[in-house]
């Protein structure tokens, strides 16, 4: 379960935002590429000290745990997205990974030390047994493929919780605000 990370973080700090139109066009692409194994560009992996993460919920900037509040700062990398489904966990979203939908996120550089943080804050057990499982895929962004830590919903968890159809948490959290506020 995604919690509140206080560790090694700064008060809350105002966060860039990040073109919408931009980060559409860049998950246009990344599906197309995921589509195509065959698609040009090596793999990067992150240089000593550093990693690669792919976050969807509320690590992503804007999000209740910004990522970009952790120390030494991230590096952003570009909007990106993986095959999957994303659930919805009331105050936190879960990715199931595969299947044929998409799930919108963002690819950011961070520091190793960072790597503990995110797996405390996510319940990652080295046993398996935590609310979620660590794993690596390459992702994709500005045709170019990224090694990144993924973080994914332990199966034993998902329950009844509802499908997040447009794949995308910040949207999907705007939308209940915006339906709360309506009164519907």
């Amino acid at each position: 379960m995604e919690r509140e990370a206080t560790s090694m973080m700064p008060e809350r700090k105002r966060v860039r935002p990040i073109p919408a139109a931009y980060a559409k066009a860049a998950n246009a692409a990344n599906a197309a590429a995921a589509t195509d194994a065959s698609a040009p560009g090596p793999e990067r992996t992150a240089s000593v000290g550093h990693l690669y993460v792919f976050v969807y919920g509320t690590l992503r900037a804007g999000g209740s745990n910004d990522i970009t509040r952790y120390h030494p700062p991230p590096q952003w990398i570009g909007p990106a997205g993986v095959a999957g489904t994303l659930h919805d966990f009331g105050a936190w979203p879960g990715l199931q990974l595969m299947g044929d939908r998409w799930v919108v996120g963002e690819v950011w550089r961070i520091a190793q030390c960072s790597e503990p943080l995110l797996d405390q804050l996510e319940g990652v057990r080295e046993d398996g047994s935590g609310e979620y499982l660590k794993r690596r895929l390459p992702i994709r962004v500005d045709g170019q493929s990224f090694e990144c830590l993924v973080y994914e919903i332990n199966s034993d968890r998902l329950l009844d919780q509802p499908i997040i159809a447009s794949g995308d948490w910040i949207a999907h959290c705007a939308s209940n605000t915006a339906r709360s506020a309506a009164g519907t």
